[in-house]
């Protein structure tokens, strides 16, 4: 039977924070493998202790998943021996290890015995130089997975300390991700050689990240939380003391339903917003729309319904679900061809839930009478019910105006107009317009030229009722010159 195998850590880098046990350990054995001799400890390790390092396979291989597979195979064979095997890591074993916890794993299952050393993480220094504390939030982050991502895991009120940025390759792809979330100009700090005594502490803007040479395999970065409140779950806090006992007593009051108009307001004020072009107005009424958002889910929260977490977790599998052309690696064509797949994978999921087996099931009945056509029509459209070209669409336009005209009793008309409204709003499909963005931008053209109309009747001293329609007409013209 192999004797148990031990994992030390050797701390951030000086001799010095060398744990005792693991100090111990290291005189009384025979050898040691390191995962790198690149630290500031090995030239000071126990004399007579023959030591092997893994250096060999990052400059062997092409990538660190394939340098870590390597190692923990090795580290395997070197387990099974009657004398196991003593393996030395920088800083602590369980923090920022991928070969280690890999290795225990796959160590249980041949039923190898393994003992944990710990020893002083990067983090107690990198902490102590820019005079944080861990439990003030602190988040830890991996550099290398915080650059394959394209948004921080982490919220943006609290400190994050961000471990392993090797490079400035590595830095360029981290300020991507963070700027995500961040400012650029937001002041982050380069730790040097922390737990050393040539640790240093660089400050700057985080657009100037990858821009520093100083960079090397001893730096980390630590990101300061932004001065407000800025994270998700902060704002879920605000909204969850609003209903609290010692909370707000309207927003106690407040119920799904009597919450609706405010959340349909809040939607079409976005919408205006976003239409007017203007990015603080935006700003401001998502902001709004998102309360009244989080504040359905904390009392479907307290009412035990569903939380935002089940929202967020809804959302999200459902969103990955229907791209499997971005995260399983399906192949399209063209946009068309995600569209299709988009509902196909929605009658899946319909049918699975056992949910409404049609095309249209899902279509919001509450929608604007000419967003819930467009909406209608691009959905059976992904299914192949279509015309072949805009000229049919553009004679079914002209069959449904004669149809209209030739109608006899008001019933018929206000059947022949929705057809025809429907077929127009079709057309516009076809031109890639949005019929609802199309008519609020014509009502704002409207109100404008009327204003100004009425504006230059009363400068005139004239009273629009007393006006004949060649002189409102005149005014109606002269208002749109001064708009071209």
């Amino acid at each position: 039977m192999p004797a148990r195998s031990t994992i030390l850590g050797l701390g951030p880098g000086d001799p010095g924070s060398i744990t005792r046990e693991a100090w111990r350990i290291l005189e009384q054995s025979d050898e040691a493998h390191l995962r790198t001799s690149q630290h500031p400890a090995f030239p000071h390790l126990p004399k007579g202790l023959r030591i092997f390092a893994f250096d060999d396979l990052y400059d062997e291989l092409p990538d660190f998943a394939s340098v870590y597979q390597a190692i923990i195979e090795r580290l395997l064979e070197l387990a099974a021996r009657d004398q196991g095997v003593v393996y030395a890591v920088p800083g602590d074993p369980t923090i920022g290890e991928a070969t280690v916890q890999a290795f225990c794993s796959e160590a249980r299952k041949r039923g190898l015995e393994v003992d944990i050393v710990h020893g002083v993480s990067f983090i107690e220094p990198c902490l102590a130089l820019v005079g944080a504390d861990a439990l003030d939030g602190l988040f830890v982050a991996d550099a290398l997975e915080l650059a394959a991502r394209h948004h921080p895991p982490f919220p943006p009120d609290a400190p994050a300390l961000i471990g392993q940025l090797y490079s400035r390759l590595v830095a360029a792809d981290v300020k991507l991700t963070l700027m995500n979330q961040y400012p650029q100009d937001h002041i982050v700090s380069l730790i040097h050689d922390a737990g050393t005594p040539q640790a240093k502490l660089e400050s700057l803007p985080l657009f100037e990240l990858d821009r520093k040479e100083t960079i090397r395999s001893m730096t980390a970065l630590f990101v300061p939380a932004l001065p407000n409140a800025s994270a998700f779950e902060s704002f879920q806090e605000t909204v969850a003391h609003l209903r609290a006992p010692d909370g707000c007593p309207w927003d106690r009051e407040q119920t799904p339903r009597s919450l609706r108009l405010h959340l349909m307001e809040e939607a079409y004020e976005a919408l205006e917003a976003l239409d007017e072009g203007d990015h603080d107005a935006l700003r401001e009424e998502l902001g709004d729309l998102l309360l009244q958002i989080v504040l359905q889910a904390q009392i479907a929260t307290e009412e035990g319904d569903f939380s935002m977490a089940d929202v967020i977790a809804g959302v999200n599998f459902k969103i990955v679900h229907r791209h499997p052309h971005v995260f399983e690696g399906v192949s399209v064509d063209s946009v068309a061809h995600v569209l299709h797949n988009w509902e196909a994978l929605k009658a899946e999921e319909r049918q699975e839930h056992g949910k409404g087996k049609g095309t249209l099931d899902g279509v919001p009945r509450a929608l604007p009478a000419l967003a819930q056509s467009l909406e209608i029509q691009s959905r059976v459209a992904r299914v192949g019910f279509d015309w072949p070209d805009i000229e049919g669409v553009w004679a079914k336009v002209g069959e449904e105006i004669e149809e209209l005209l030739a109608a006899e009793d008001a019933e018929a008309r206000s059947d022949e107009l929705g057809d025809l409204l429907f077929a127009v709003v079709n057309y516009a499909r076809w031109l890639d317009v949005d019929p609802e963005a199309a008519l609020r931008e014509a009502n704002k053209r409207f109100r404008r030229r009327f204003a100004q109309l009425e504006e230059a009747a009363r400068k005139s001293g004239q009273n629009l009722p007393d006006l004949t329609l060649e002189e409102l007409d005149s005014l109606w013209e002269a208002a749109k010159k001064r708009q071209e």
